[in-house]
């Protein structure tokens, strides 16, 4: 079963999710967070979802305030917020009886996912899926003209998915605070790292970059021909596959 939820954020903004429940209830949870400008909706979580409640696993999958159908300016989604959205949705978790959850993502959402578990005793386990091994900076996506329009505006203006978007400076900020070579040395959790190696966003590269800097209790598979979307069925039924398994099986090391 699937439902429609709303629950809001520390703002008091109110977000979008998609609640999927086993046949039978179930104290295990995931929560799987969506890429940079996406939604809940992409074909990935989508898949990922219906894999992991038809083992047994609570899942949410919501969009971060600013995007999709959250309330919020998708000028203000940076990393520290996304974050705090991603601890509202554990909060919301464990009001639904879940006492074992992991985190996961796609992309951003991926890095948000990752750094959420660093701030997060409760969360067991962390799978990210095509994630940059850093923060999201000005030159890895805005073109020459775009970045002398925010080094004088402090503003940027880009279209995404059909959408006409704007950033500020106020984001890039936000990212810079973020070294993941310095943050992952205090994540304890057990951590997936998946990534495509045709991705055409974010190079396979990062995945190896990622595991390098934290290679103790960390797993690292790479799907052959993939690319950043996992856009072709049978490379989401490896991805779903495999991460439903680590998933059970961190599920199960911790008696449940």
């Amino acid at each position: 079963m699937q439902k429609q939820i709303q629950f809001p954020n520390y703002w008091g903004e109110t977000l979008a999710g998609t609640f999927h429940v086993p046949t039978e209830d179930s104290h295990r949870g995931i929560i799987l967070g969506h890429c940079f400008t996406c939604s809940r909706h992409t074909r990935i979580l989508r898949d990922l979802s219906l894999a992991l409640v038809e083992e047994g696993f609570k899942v949410l999958r919501f969009d971060f305030s600013g995007n999709g159908q959250s309330e919020g300016s998708f000028s203000e989604s940076i990393y520290s917020k996304q974050i705090s959205d991603m601890k509202v949705a554990a909060s919301f978790m464990t009001a639904e009886g879940v006492a074992w959850f992991g985190l996961a993502g796609h992309s951003m959402g991926a890095m948000v996912a990752l750094l959420a578990a660093t701030e997060m005793d409760n969360v067991r386990a962390v799978c990210t899926l095509a994630s940059k091994a850093s923060a999201l900076h000005s030159t890895h996506f805005l073109n020459e003209s775009q970045l002398h329009e925010l080094e004088n505006t402090g503003r940027v203006h880009f279209v995404s998915r059909g959408r006409n978007l704007e950033l500020t400076d106020v984001f890039f900020a936000d990212a810079a605070k973020y070294t993941l070579s310095k943050v992952l040395p205090s994540l304890v959790q057990p951590w997936l790292i998946v990534h495509g190696d045709q991705d055409e966003i974010i190079p396979v590269q990062d995945a190896y970059r990622l595991h390098q800097y934290k290679p103790a209790d960390t797993e690292l598979a790479i799907i052959a021909d993939a690319d950043h979307m996992f856009s072709l069925d049978s490379h989401r039924q490896e991805v779903t596959e495999l991460v439903v398994k680590w998933f059970q099986r961190q599920a199960r090391e911790d008696g449940f």
